[in-house]
């Protein structure tokens, strides 16, 4: 059976990549949950992947580290799942697109992180942040509209490329950014996805709390407060 190393569910956004894939596509895994930002915490997650990060997968004597990689390798370990779209124009702009999540949306990652505890009241943003709403509208406008012959998600039915954009969602919903119609509609379908619910009951047990996340922020609404965020 997969084995996968995560972060905190209520702020990993690179660990909701993978876990919200296995857990949509019905794949048998066992998790092992490695909080952040203690004493231990690097030296835990080097024990499961030689990055000292995670989410790292061991599936036997095959390591793999890195939400796009493992993304791929549960794509070829599972090729009766279509991970990826089945239409090869589909499966090319759904690749290009989680590339650029990888790699892009700096202003978006580095102003709000992902954070499943609150909702935070809506203030101005960067125009490094504006910058990027601006390109995701832009790109899920174009994805669903050229590639999805139905469903509500980016290529229609529920793949990789909704999983590499799930945290993103996130950031949206918690930090109340703006939101086109078209990328409302999306969030509402990637919010309510039985996987992602699943993860965030998981999440709402977690007695960690990242107070450094909050930054910055003015509350608006507490959905779940770990234990040590009580004292």
């Amino acid at each position: 059976m997969i084995q996968i190393a995560v972060g905190n569910k209520l702020y990993s956004s690179w660990s909701l990549r993978a876990g919200m894939l296995l857990r949509a596509f019905d794949i048998p895994f066992e998790e092992t949950v490695i909080p952040m930002y203690k004493e231990d915490t690097t030296a835990k997650m080097r024990a499961f992947g030689p990055t000292g990060k995670v989410p790292v997968i061991q599936d036997g004597n095959i390591k793999v580290w890195e939400s796009l990689a493992i993304i791929e390798y549960i794509a070829d370990r599972f090729p009766d799942k279509h991970i990826w779209p089945e239409d090869m124009a589909a499966r090319a702009h759904a690749r290009a697109a989680s590339s650029e999540m990888h790699s892009g949306f700096m202003g978006l990652r580095s102003s709000c992180p992902m954070n499943l505890t609150a909702s935070f009241k809506h203030r101005e943003r960067s125009e490094a942040v504006m910058s990027d709403l601006a390109r995701l509208d832009e790109l899920w406008s174009e994805a669903h509209g050229m590639h999805a012959t139905s469903g509500d998600f980016l290529y229609g039915a529920f793949s990789a490329a909704d999983a590499m954009f799930m945290p993103v969602v996130t950031r949206i919903d918690t930090y109340r950014l703006y939101a086109s119609d078209n990328m409302e509609r999306y969030m509402r379908a990637m919010l309510n996805h039985p996987a992602f619910i699943a993860w965030k009951a998981e999440a709402f047990k977690e007695p960690w709390f990242l107070p450094h996340y909050e930054e910055n922020e003015v509350l608006d609404q507490r959905h779940y407060l770990p234990m040590e965020g009580q004292a």
